[in-house]
């Protein structure tokens, strides 16, 4: 049986975390910043419901691989803070793999919201 209790309080630790990561890690903050700007312009330009499910998807995938990359960063510091090779390399990697997802994350919205744009400009 699921005790509203504890299902609150669950949810009240998920959202301490993700403030921990907001306050702590400026990525973050201009990532939800980006977020933010996307699904302002999906409201706008009334961007179809698929190109919307895709921002939120992007969005959604970017700012958890954020938080894993904070998990990480802070777990391996734990470890060897900024002291041996592999930590480093790890910390890299992590990092690596949020540049990936953000730039494939632009690129789409570009993709999406270039006609829009194209439109009210030109």
């Amino acid at each position: 049986m699921i005790r509203v209790q504890d299902l609150c309080s669950s949810v009240r630790h998920a959202l301490r975390g993700v403030s921990v990561v907001f306050k702590a890690e400026q990525s973050f903050r201009i990532q939800a910043c980006g977020a933010v700007a996307a699904i302002v312009l999906a409201a706008i330009y009334r961007i179809s419901t698929n190109q919307f499910l895709i921002i939120l998807l992007l969005i959604g995938a970017v700012l958890t691989l954020e938080i894993v990359n904070t998990i990480f960063e802070r777990l391996v510091d734990s470890f060897q803070p900024r002291i041996h090779p592999i930590v480093r390399d790890i910390k890299d990697i992590m990092a690596g793999a949020v540049l990936i997802a953000s730039i494939v994350s632009l690129v789409a919205g570009i993709v999406i919201f270039w006609p829009y744009l194209a439109e009210t400009v030109l």
